[in-house]
């Protein structure tokens, strides 16, 4: 049984992942930023005796995150299975949103992997095995207003993700890029539930999408078990897009040039979601 690290776990995504791996019967080191304020992981693992153990870290701190790893490492040894989750959003415009704004999500999103990746990495080399799974989205191969922070910051796990892979791969080591649609986490209803005034019809629009999607919820779940599938298969296989919705989105953009994309953006709100609905097949309008 592998020795599995998962940052973000309090919710979500990242929670999913924590008890998949749990009930598979590796030993998880669950980490997020405050466990006090998230206790159902650790209701769950306490009553399903699970191999779960919960710490606070910060994938924002250099300091949390040495000092975290070298704990769990301490108290359960070397790390196989590194599962970068950890990630926030803002949406907004480019012109309404702080530079601030900008910086927290690269630094959770982007930054944060980078730290945990640096502190595994080097024991994984050496040992010639492990897996870094890093969870991007959709959003790292679509950029969509209003989520120009979030989506940056997946654009750039890809872009590390791939350098990465080129650079482990003769120490034996693996790394995938999981890429999931829209899930029924507490972001996507974050983005679904975001109406602020602004002269941009995007974030409004964006949001009567994520309703739409959100009537079929996807459980993260589905996620959580991907990626134990993919460490527990084996394959070298980059990407991983995860979901009913994240191929046909990656399609739905590979079908257009980059001109007729931001085309598709910039219409007006009854030319897009007639759009929507002919190219997606999502009726998205706020009345339907």
């Amino acid at each position: 049984m592998a020795s599995v690290l998962i940052t973000g776990t309090s919710s979500g995504i990242g929670m999913a992942t924590a008890l998949a791996f749990g009930r598979a019967g590796h030993q998880v080191a669950a980490t997020m930023r405050n466990p006090d304020r998230a206790p159902e992981l650790a209701r769950i693992a306490t009553q399903e005796k699970l191999p779960i153990t919960i710490s606070a870290m910060d994938v924002d701190s250099d300091a949390s995150v040495k000092e975290g790893i070298g704990r769990i490492v301490k108290a359960g040894g070397p790390v196989d299975v590194l599962v970068n989750n950890a990630g926030i959003e803002r949406t907004g415009s480019v012109e309404e949103l702080s530079l601030a704004q900008f910086r927290a999500v690269m630094e959770t999103n982007y930054f944060g992997a980078i730290r945990c990746i640096q502190a595994v990495l080097p024991t994984m080399r050496q040992r010639r095995s492990g897996w870094i799974i890093n969870v991007a989205s959709v959003a790292g191969r679509i950029a969509n207003s209003p989520m120009a922070p979030y989506t940056a910051s997946k654009f750039a796990l890809e872009a590390l993700s791939e350098s990465l892979a080129q650079e482990a791969k003769p120490f034996n080591v693996r790394v995938a890029i999981v890429e999931p649609g829209i899930i029924d986490t507490a972001m996507a209803r974050r983005v679904e539930s975001a109406q602020t005034p602004s002269p941009y019809p995007q974030q409004r629009r964006f949001a009567a999408m994520f309703t739409a999607s959100l009537k079929n919820p996807v459980p993260p779940s589905v996620v959580g078990e991907k990626v134990l599938e993919i460490v527990e298969s084996g394959t070298w296989q980059l990407r991983h897009p995860v979901g009913p919705d994240a191929v046909p989105f990656l399609q739905w953009r590979k079908a257009m040039s980059d001109e007729e994309w931001v085309a598709w953006g910039a219409l007006g709100d009854d030319a897009w979601y007639d759009r929507v609905k002919a190219d997606f097949g999502m009726d998205a309008r706020p009345n339907a």
